[in-house]
């Protein structure tokens, strides 16, 4: 574990030494140049400097990317719904009549989905007040 810290193999790393209470020296510097015991601002770095053929993604590729993948799943739904055309009778709240399967399956997603909107939308409500509050 010593050769992760550039130690050599038969050296001991100095956090690996057990220190006696009070035995700061003073006057002593720490590693960052502060006078023991001292806060020691963090340092300032500038961020690393990127590769010239590596570009940051945006929000516009994100975007493109969203409606690929929609576009697909909107393929893999067109298929399941013209391969389960069989009529269905479907019952709710005393209503009844017939659809083709997956459109009925299709409603039912979308039901629940919205209903899982909703619900979430409450919740970020009652949050957003909460904070409110706090301030």
């Amino acid at each position: 574990m010593s050769h992760a810290r550039n130690d050599g193999p038969d050296r001991v790393a100095k956090s690996e030494i057990p220190e006696a209470p009070g035995a700061e020296v003073p006057g002593a510097l720490d590693p960052a140049g502060a006078p023991a015991g001292e806060a020691v601002p963090p340092a300032v770095t500038k961020p690393p400097a990127r590769k010239p053929g590596k570009m940051k993604p945006t929000r516009i590729s994100g975007t493109w990317i969203a409606v690929v993948v929609a576009i697909v799943v909107l393929a893999f739904l067109l298929v399941f719904i013209l391969q389960n055309l069989d009529t269905a009778t479907v019952h709710f709240l005393g209503a009844s009549g017939s659809m083709p399967l997956a459109v009925a399956m299709l409603f039912s997603a979308i039901a629940g989905a919205a209903l899982v909107a909703l619900i979430g939308g409450a919740r970020i409500l009652q949050l957003r007040k909460q904070a409110r509050r706090r301030r």
